[in-house]
């Protein structure tokens, strides 16, 4: 499940990457976004730490998009925020976790389904560019 954390994010990339601006402000981003603005600030903090977001100090600064919109996955600013997509760790690629109760994984029907569920999951998120969803919308909210 979407958490609000990558629900705000998302929103907020769209503004940015609607935007005419080359830096926006938090506070114009989070009105825009319809999305708390103290909430926000922790969001742009984490997006900048993993490269998806840049800003500039002092009073003329703000956040930019640190790469192009087309360069941006919906699937990577999730992961960001909210981890891995897969529904239990034994499915995951980035934080695969052995199941303490697991008999034999190769003959795990479950895994197996829910394998097919992260890639199936991903295969969406990793293709779908956050330019994609400016295309699909006239707004974030």
């Amino acid at each position: 499940m979407l958490s609000m954390k990558a629900k705000y994010a998302l929103r907020a990339l769209i503004v940015m990457a609607q935007s005419d601006s080359k830096l926006l402000q938090t506070r114009a981003i989070a009105e825009a976004a319809d999305v708390p603005f103290k909430f926000l600030e922790t969001i742009l903090q984490d997006l900048k730490h993993n490269g998806i977001v840049a800003s500039k100090r002092g009073i003329f600064g703000g956040y930019s998009l640190a790469r192009l919109p087309a360069d941006i996955s919906v699937g990577t600013v999730i992961r960001v925020l909210d981890g891995p997509l897969a529904p239990i760790r034994c499915a995951s690629v980035s934080a695969y976790q052995r199941c303490d109760d697991c008999v034999s994984e190769s003959a795990c029907a479950i895994r197996k389904t829910m394998i097919d569920v992260r890639n199936a999951i991903a295969g969406v998120l990793d293709t779908t560019s956050l330019e994609t969803m400016v295309k699909r919308g006239s707004s974030a909210i």
